[in-house]
């Protein structure tokens, strides 16, 4: 079984509001506890790793959270400054049952709508890979290269290039390795497959469900309450 680290100390300033939007309620719960009860209903998964902000997940949550993890553990750790920061907590907050050659996942806190036949697929493929998987979509749109004026210099082919998704899937030492190498050399990583890829590996690209979005925007919100409502009609 599989331990997944959940860095939620973000504040999520895109979205807007005082309140981080993973702790949004959604259809009488929160976005976090949705999360987390789409991660801990597969047998695969261990436990849970969740980073928090020093304000975050007050205790109020506990009760929530707890229903939300279907009987498996749920540990707490404070998070740091940045994304990769929180993951590299994450990874030092697991329990000492985890080796240093285990697989390990990270699952974005905002990203609540993952399938079951998708972490599947990750666990079966990315154990079977020595570096790892990550999940990941194939791009369907036509992209456009923006001049500083905002009009079109270009159209990029768009074959070969997907959207990385999460979870992500690595080893706990080679991925912890991976975090410290990028933030000595003051790069500042926007996944985990960044950070490996710095270190010259080649993570496994995985398809996952286009509908495994992340919640960044209000629409993002609006989206989901919509997609709760029809899988409860």
């Amino acid at each position: 079984m599989t331990w997944v680290i959940v860095p939620a100390a973000g504040r999520g300033a895109r979205f807007g509001g005082e309140v981080p939007k993973q702790y949004l309620q959604v259809g009488g719960r929160s976005v976090l506890a949705h999360t987390l009860a789409a991660l801990t209903v597969h047998a695969g998964v261990a436990g849970v790793v969740l980073v928090t902000g020093a304000q975050d997940a007050p205790a109020a949550a506990a009760a929530e959270l707890a229903l939300a993890m279907h009987g498996k553990p749920l540990l707490r750790t404070p998070g740091g400054a940045t994304r990769a920061d929180s993951v590299f907590a994450g990874l030092a907050g697991l329990p000492d049952t985890v080796r240093a050659d285990d697989f390990v996942l990270v699952h974005d806190a905002a990203r609540p709508n993952l399938a079951h036949a998708d972490l599947d697929a990750l666990l079966e493929r990315g154990r079977a890979d020595p570096v790892g998987a990550i999940l990941a979509a194939p791009v369907r749109d036509t992209l456009k290269r923006a001049g500083d004026d905002g009009g079109i210099d270009g159209t990029e082919p768009r074959e070969r290039l997907w959207r990385a998704l999460t979870p992500q899937l690595f080893r706990r030492l080679q991925l912890a390795r991976a975090l410290e190498a990028a933030a000595a050399a003051g790069v500042d990583v926007t996944d985990e497959a960044m950070a490996m890829e710095r270190q010259g590996a080649r993570p496994l690209l995985v398809e996952g469900a286009d509908d495994n979005f992340k919640i960044t925007t209000p629409a993002d919100l609006a989206r989901f309450e919509f997609v709760l409502a029809q899988r409860h009609r």
